[in-house]
C-alpha cells in the first residue's frame, strides 16, 4: 500500500522553506506521494455552501492558497523520487490544452512522477470567475478527458466537440509516463464512476467521509461497472483521501459508531488495514485544517506510525 500526505499549501505556513523542510523529511521516512489542492477564491459572500463544514462556512486558510502545479514543480525540484499528485484540480476551470501542457511539464521535470487528480468543482463563484457555465459540466467534463488523452498520447492533436475544438496541431511536450499521466477522477458519484470507465481514466479519488461499509459498497459498485465494460481491473483503482482526526485517549462511542479514521493511533492504523483489505493500494494523509498542520516533525512522526498498519 502507498501513502501520500498533504502540503503545507495553505494559510500562513505556505511557504518554500516550509515546502522544503516537509518535502525532504517525507522522502527521508519513505513516504510515496505528496498532494496539493486547488481553490480559487475565497468569496466574502459565496453562492454554494462548503459542503465540508455543517455551516457551509470556508475555512479561513482558503484565503491564501499556492497555485497547485507551481508548487508541485517547486516540490519536484528538490525531491528525487516521490510522487506528486493534484486532489484534485478542478479541470473545467482551466484551457484544457493549457493544462495538459502545465501536467506534462510537471511529468517531465519530475522524471515521471505526476499523479493528475481532476474534478468538476462545486462553487458557483469559482465558475463565474473562470467565465464558465455552472450548466452542462459532466458534458465539459467528458470532452476535457478526451483532449487530454489526445494531448499526452498523439503526435498530431484534433479535437472538434460541442464546447472545445483544436485545429490539427503539434502539442508538446508529451509525458514521461506512458501511455499518459495516470488519471484520477475526484468523487464517488454514479456519474463519476460511468465517467472514469467510459473516459480511460486510471480510477477514482474520493474523500473518505462516512462508513468504512459505504466506501465498500462504492468499490463493489464501481469494479462491477467497469466489469460489464470489458475494463475490469483498469478502470477500478482508487487512491482514497482521508483526514485522519487522532486523539490520545479511545472513542468514547463504540466501534461500530466511530467514524473511520478518528480516533487514536491503534484505531485509526485498524481502519488503515481494513482499506488495505479492500484492495484500495494508495491513501492519502489529509492535514489541512487539523491541530498539527504546522507541525511538521508532528506529521512525519504519526504518517510513519499509520504506515506500519498497513504492512
Amino acid at each position: 500500500m502507498k501513502f501520500g500526505i498533504t502540503l503545507p499549501q495553505l494559510g500562513e505556513h505556505a511557504t518554500g522553506q516550509n515546502l522544503i523542510r516537509y518535502t525532504e523529511k517525507a522522502e527521508e521516512s519513505g513516504i510515496d506521494s505528496l498532494w496539493v489542492l486547488e481553490r480559487l477564491l475565497w468569496p466574502i459572500s459565496p453562492q454554494s455552501p462548503y459542503p465540508a463544514t455543517p455551516d457551509g462556512s470556508l475555512p479561513t486558510d482558503y484565503q491564501t492558497v499556492l497555485d497547485p502545479l507551481g508548487t508541485l514543480s517547486f516540490v519536484a525540484a528538490n525531491t528525487k523520487k516521490i510522487l506528486l499528485g493534484t486532489s484534485i484540480i478542478d479541470m473545467l476551470f482551466h484551457n484544457p490544452v493549457v493544462l495538459g501542457r502545465r501536467f506534462a511539464t510537471l511529468d517531465v521535470l519530475s522524471e515521471g512522477r505526476a499523479i493528475c487528480g481532476l474534478g468538476i468543482g462545486w462553487s458557483k463563484d469559482e465558475y463565474q470567475v473562470s467565465n464558465i457555465p455552472f450548466t452542462n459540466r459532466g458534458k465539459r467534463a467528458d470532452e476535457f478527458l478526451q483532449i487530454l488523452e489526445k494531448i499526452w498520447t498523439d503526435d498530431i492533436v484534433e479535437f472538434k466537440g460541442e464546447y472545445y475544438n483544436i485545429p490539427p496541431s503539434k502539442i508538446g511536450p508529451k509525458p514521461v509516463q506512458k501511455p499518459r499521466i495516470p488519471i484520477y477522477m475526484g468523487g464517488f458519484s454514479q456519474n463519476t464512476i460511468s465517467r472514469i470507465i467510459n473516459y480511460g481514466a486510471d480510477g477514482m479519488l474520493p474523500i473518505l467521509f462516512g462508513p468504512l461499509a459505504q466506501l465498500q459498497s462504492t468499490l463493489d459498485n464501481m469494479k462491477e461497472l467497469a466489469k460489464k465494460a470489458n475494463k475490469y481491473p483498469n478502470s477500478s483503482k482508487v487512491i482514497l483521501l482521508t483526514y485522519p482526526q487522532i486523539s490520545e485517549s479511545k472513542s468514547s462511542v463504540g466501534e461500530n459508531q466511530r467514524l473511520p479514521m478518528t480516533g487514536t493511533i491503534e484505531e485509526i492504523g485498524n481502519d488503515i488495514s481494513k482499506i488495505k483489505d479492500m484492495g484500495i493500494e494508495h491513501i492519502v494523509l489529509g492535514f489541512f485544517f487539523s491541530p498539527i498542520y504546522s507541525d511538521t516533525e508532528r506529521i512525519i512522526e504519526i504518517s510513519k506510525k499509520l504506515m506500519s498498519y498497513a504492512k
